[in-house]
């Protein structure tokens, strides 16, 4: 779930407030324990498998797939960077995130359970699985794996935002000492790391459970408490609307949008529409939904899932609350710093025990995710990289042994990528994470219907899209910092209109392949083998016609 925040402002208390750090590390010890002893949950009798460590054991029914995609999703960051979005910059950039979740289920209804079948029928683990059994092209293959890997890299250090601004507002991570400003980073993702390594995906499927649940009560009472501290919902709205209207002193402009006008609706539906075809080809939720037991699982989750999205429309408005109850987020640095508003309103308004669950909530929202996303980045890079291009016999036992280690790799990677670079570099190459994955769309979700679009199409219209979204995101500017990668918006050609880079891309991207599929089609260039036929689109667990292969993929037995 992405923003189009930057890092701005927000603020932290003096000192270190001991009872809301003393219940956020008990509560993060308590689901630490359940991360080490989910490897006993549903054990099988043995690990050594991706389908095992990675997906569980593709056996988690409708509820348990509901909590892991909820806490996959709507990550810690999320829940930082949305209401400070709101906060920081108004409708656009917050809001838009609300509306992008309504449209995205019906459009996961209509095509994963598709995903689900034929990766349950030939025992595919990624969606570049997938591609290559589709087309017959390691080429394009290996695109989809390294874009989703790539993708997903900055989205596991961007759980650390949240983690930070937890801390920052409780009172550590402060000082010139890294000792003291880094160790607790360091102590989470060791934990997160170890039982990730030792459970695998149902490590974070169990904390799921903790994490929503706290997510849900923190939210509720929230939003019927605040409000009424700060004069109710008029008041709320009212400050918001001044603020966005109110011109900036220093550089004459306001500071963002109260309600979208005619000038950036543009921009609105295209973030809304491209985030939305965007967010199911990220490895991490694709991972997430191939662990369900069935397709129908797939399906009710579409239908439940957007209650989800009610809470965060709460969640998004909580930034205006803030802006009524006049909070002020200072980090440690004494910089303002967006980020850290929600953390630091719960900080002034509640009793520092109830601060303490919220911060719990939102740390432990960070855990959830990142151990998904670094399951799948392994599992990608596992089968599609070491196992395709690297060592093709390797057995399902070494496949496990891999990825685990992998997954130590990519956590290990963020960690140093936060501490030692700005923040807000993180956010832009999450920006642009977007952008790229996007570009992966039509080798995926078009390929589960036809094979009318020829391969080669399909990777010269991936490198195009790719190409043009990194050289227009490059090309936006921070009128603050001069950085460039400054935002994910810039104007569509033809109409004058600011819109989302990756749609743009990925219209390009569709239009070379589309031509390109005629051309290649006419001329009769081969199109690679399809592994694949018409039932195995249609595959249930259980279903006799149609036997699970787990012999790996691109392995298979004569279909029944």
């Amino acid at each position: 779930m992405t923003t189009l925040t930057t890092a701005l402002p927000a603020a932290n208390p003096e000192g270190v407030n001991y009872v809301a750090l003393t219940i956020l590390v008990v509560l993060f010890l308590v689901v630490t324990v359940m991360g080490f002893l989910a490897t006993r949950w549903r054990r099988p009798d043995s690990m050594e498998s991706l389908d095992e460590w990675g997906l569980g054991g593709r056996s988690f029914g409708t509820w348990v797939t509901w909590f892991l995609l909820g806490g996959d999703l709507y990550t810690a960051y999320t829940f930082v960077a949305v209401p400070a979005a709101m906060f920081a910059l108004g409708s656009v950039s917050g809001f838009f995130a609300v509306p992008y979740t309504i449209v995205l289920y019906p459009i996961i209804f209509v095509f994963m359970s598709r995903l689900w079948s034929v990766s349950h029928r030939h025992g595919y683990v990624t969606p570049a699985d997938f591609v290559k059994g589709r087309y017959g092209s390691r080429e394009l293959s290996l695109a989809v794996a390294v874009t989703g890997f790539l993708a997903t890299m900055p989205y596991i250090a961007l759980q650390l935002v949240g983690i930070q601004a937890v801390l920052e507002v409780v009172g550590v991570g402060g000082g010139d000492n890294w000792v003291a400003k880094d160790a607790p980073l360091f102590i989470a993702f060791a934990l997160l790391a170890a039982y990730t390594y030792s459970s695998g995906l149902r490590a974070p499927a169990m904390i799921a459970f903790v994490k929503d649940t706290l997510i849900y009560l923190v939210i509720i009472v929230a939003i019927i408490y605040l409000p009424s501290k700060v004069g109710g919902w008029e008041a709320v709205f009212g400050a918001a609307e001044e603020k966005m209207t109110t011109p900036n002193p220093a550089t004459g402009k306001v500071p963002g949008a109260f309600i979208p006008g005619s000038e950036q609706m543009w921009a609105y539906a295209t973030l809304g529409l491209g985030s939305a075809l965007a967010l199911f080809m990220y490895p991490h939720s694709i991972t997430a939904t191939l662990s369900s037991s069935t397709r129908n699982t797939i399906r009710r989750n579409a239908a439940i899932l957007p209650a989800y999205s009610f809470v965060l429309g709460l969640l998004a408005l909580l930034g205006w609350v803030a802006i009524a109850a006049g909070t002020k987020p200072i980090g440690l640095d004494g910089e303002p710093n967006a980020q850290l508003v929600i953390p630091q309103l719960f900080e002034d308004m509640f009793p520092s025990w109830f601060a303490g669950v919220a911060f719990a909530a939102i740390a432990i929202g960070a855990l959830v995710p990142a151990a998904i996303m670094s399951i799948a980045a392994a599992n990608t890079f596992t089968r599609n990289i070491y196992k395709e291009w690297i060592k093709p016999h390797a057995t399902a036992k070494e496949e496990a042994k891999v990825s685990k280690l992998v997954s130590l790799v990519v956590k290990g990677f963020a960690l140093v990528f936060v501490l030692l670079l700005d923040k807000q570099n993180a956010i832009n190459f999450q920006l642009l994470g977007g952008i790229w994955i996007l570009q992966t769309f039509p080798a995926i979700v078009f390929g589960l219907y036809t094979r009318w679009f020829h391969r080669w199409a399909l990777l010269v219209g991936w490198a195009i899209g790719m190409v043009y979204g990194t050289w227009s995101a490059y090309n936006v500017v921070n009128p603050v910092t001069g950085s460039h990668f400054g935002g994910s918006l810039a104007n569509i050609p033809g109409i004058a209109q600011l819109g989302y880079i990756a749609m743009t891309a990925f219209v390009l991207n569709l239009i070379i392949a589309g031509v390109l599929s005629a051309v290649f089609n006419a001329m009769k260039v081969s199109n690679g083998h399809d592994e694949t036929i018409r039932g195995d689109y249609f595959a249930d667990a259980g279903d006799p016609r149609v036997e699970r292969l787990q012999v790996g993929p691109h392995e298979s037995t004569p279909n029944p």
